[in-house]
């Protein structure tokens, strides 16, 4: 199966469309969505409306969780707790019912799937090698995706037991054929590598190959909204540093 690997889309609907634009020119059989539709940007119920029209699998992230109240929003930052509740005021009921429920994980997948990570599903950032190692004991698969940083990244353990890990560019390939992987799609709606560019990635399970993807998209336009929302206006100029 060949699969397109999302995260972290974050109300920013500019984002959102041009990646599933991007994967329309892809041979790919299912979306599948690893958390977090909403926080952070202007338009959560057009973003949880092209989830349910596009995506196979859908997960939910701490931002969709603490929209449905399901999380307490004292364990966010002042920006994120201030998206949270203006998405709180502006979100549709049919959306959040969408949203209310949802699991974190999907562990008996192949690949397993966690917004976070195999250890925290909701909360955990795996950003090193000590960290993916610990956490691919954790797995019930060999390869597991996971979202959450809004990094690209990759994290592979040997055979023999060493672990190697890095930042994944567009177009960068992953044999994942042999070993043990941990990997992560990278943000649609805010990256946070230094690259601006909207992130997916498209896993071919039976090739075993993972290959990493960047789209341009109309960010003037996802911080207009934004902005034009009252939300923080941070959110919308740290679009333009992918940061």
């Amino acid at each position: 199966m060949r699969i397109a690997l999302l995260s972290d889309v974050h109300g920013n609907l500019p984002a959102f469309r041009s990646v599933l634009a991007a994967i329309e020119n892809e041979s790919t059989d299912e979306v599948w969505c690893l958390g977090d539709l909403v926080g952070y940007g202007a338009e959560p119920d057009a973003c949880v409306q092209l989830a349910r029209d596009t995506c196979a699998v859908c997960l939910a992230g701490n931002h969709d969780l603490v929209v449905t109240k399901e999380i307490p929003i004292s364990d966010f930052s002042s920006s994120a707790a201030a998206a949270a509740l203006w998405t709180r005021e502006h979100i549709s009921a049919e959306s959040l019912e969408f949203l209310r429920g949802r699991p974190a994980s999907d562990p008996e997948r192949e690949p397993g799937l966690y917004h976070g990570s195999p250890r925290d599903p909701v909360w955990e950032y795996v950003l090193s090698t000590w960290q993916a190692d610990e956490c691919i004991d954790l797995m019930s698969s060999r390869v597991a995706a996971i979202g959450h940083s809004h990094v690209a990244l990759w994290f592979g353990r040997a055979p023999s037991g060493e672990v190697d890990g890095g930042q994944a560019g567009d177009d960068d390939e992953a044999d994942l054929s042999a070993g043990e992987w941990l990997i992560n799609p990278g943000s649609v709606g805010q990256p946070r590598d230094g690259d601006p560019r909207a992130a997916w990635l498209l896993l071919d399970t039976e090739a075993w190959t993972a290959r990493w993807h960047r789209v341009e998209y109309p960010i003037d336009e996802a911080a207009r909204a934004i902005e034009e929302a009252g939300l923080p206006s941070v959110l919308a100029a740290r679009l333009y540093s992918g940061q």
